[in-house]
């Protein structure tokens, strides 16, 4: 089984291991889905129409790209670092599309001029509540070591899908369960380029900056038993495709020497501190940025902790394709450029963000509950 799916990225640099299904599904508006998942319909069985940012917003994404360009490329060469003293060189880079899609590119370049190591990449779908493709996993065991292969994503929110990711390789004898990731400010994961709630600015935009796919998908109608999750080509949005302006503005940054200095830096609080506040607020047990979200969710009465989305790309990700309730933002980063496309954004659709104090992150979205609507 090969994959059939179109993106704008070159063969070289990546290998999607999806089904095209441009044609078959119809996007659905913002509000009309968030009712339907709020429901009980799973999202995996729609797609979003894709928001298409004013120039205000654009403008905001490249000021984002060219100040944050420099972290982002530190970021990925401690992630490669550590990558290489676990796997070594025949490592099989597996990102988890479409955000992860990126910065699996990224590693790819990052390891073959800093190693001279070249790399194969492949990108495959995990699905919250419905796993990992296991027609995709079949694919790389076929043609693989287990220990071969590692899997990348851009950022850590709370963990969510690090816990689905983790839940989905239980029955893969060999292959490792850590995730790799640029940014992971929940403090989930030792395997990430920094704890630090990082502006990656590959999520402030979707497909554009993605090879020009959708989000990935999964209905039976469509999908059938032996075939790899599906996504759609925006073929459509040809002309303002970013996405190797993206790769290109942070390859220029990479530094081919060791990151560890940067890969240390705390977050927003010394673990003493987080180690205290967290016997004395959370508990103990989960990860602190899960740990954190429980405590918003009691705090602001939100029974579904699915419905907060804390840190900079799930923040985005909320105002571009759900419908929010309201941003809260820690007072010390008001005026913090890596929060300006957040605060564009909610201006733009005319939600609410208000100061309240966080602990590992900058930001945090919350969707709307719509049975209150």
């Amino acid at each position: 089984m090969e994959s059939t799916m179109r993106t704008s990225y070159a063969k070289e640099d990546v290998c999607f291991l999806l089904k095209d299904i441009t044609g078959l599904v119809e996007p659905l508006p913002s509000k009309e889905r968030e009712k339907l998942i709020q429901k009980g319909m799973h999202y995996c069985e729609m797609l979003p129409i894709e928001y298409e940012p004013g120039k205000a917003y654009m403008e905001a994404y490249d000021k984002a790209l060219e100040s944050y360009a420099g972290a982002v490329a530190r970021a990925v060469g401690v992630l490669a670092d550590k990558i290489i003293d676990r796997k070594g060189r025949d490592v099989v880079l597996v990102s988890l599309a479409r955000a992860g899609t990126p910065i699996g590119i990224l590693l790819k370049r990052c390891l073959q001029r800093k190693y001279g190591y070249s790399v194969r990449h492949y990108s495959i779908s995990i699905i919250r509540g419905r796993g990992i493709d296991q027609n995709a996993m079949a694919y790389l065991l076929a043609r693989y070591e287990p220990r071969q292969l590692q899997f990348v994503d851009g950022w850590i929110g709370k963990g969510a899908i690090l816990e689905e990711l983790s839940l989905a390789l239980r029955p893969y004898s060999g292959v490792s369960q850590e995730l790799g990731v640029v940014a992971d400010p929940a403090h989930a994961t030792g395997l990430c380029g920094t704890h630090e709630d990082l502006l990656i600015p590959s999520s402030c935009l979707n497909c554009t900056v993605s090879g020009l796919i959708s989000r990935t998908f999964l209905r039976e109608d469509i999908i059938g038993e032996h075939d790899f999750h599906g996504a759609v080509y925006y073929e459509n949005l040809k002309d303002k495709d970013l996405s190797y302006d993206f790769i290109d503005a942070i390859e220029k940054e990479f530094r081919f020497v060791r990151e560890e200095d940067f890969a240390q830096e705390k977050c927003f609080v010394s673990e003493e501190d987080f180690v205290r506040d967290g016997e004395e607020q959370y508990g103990s047990g989960e990860n602190p940025g899960m740990c954190e979200v429980k405590a918003l969710a009691e705090k602001f009465g939100v029974e579904n902790i699915y419905l907060i989305k804390p840190g900079i790309g799930e923040t985005t990700r909320v105002l571009l394709r759900r419908v929010p309730w309201k941003v809260f933002i820690d007072p010390r980063y008001l005026h913090d450029p890596a929060v300006a496309h957040i605060i564009r954004l909610a201006r733009d659709k005319n939600v609410p963000v208000e100061e309240h104090p966080l602990l590992h992150y900058k930001i945090c979205g919350i969707i709307e509950t719509m049975a209150d609507t």
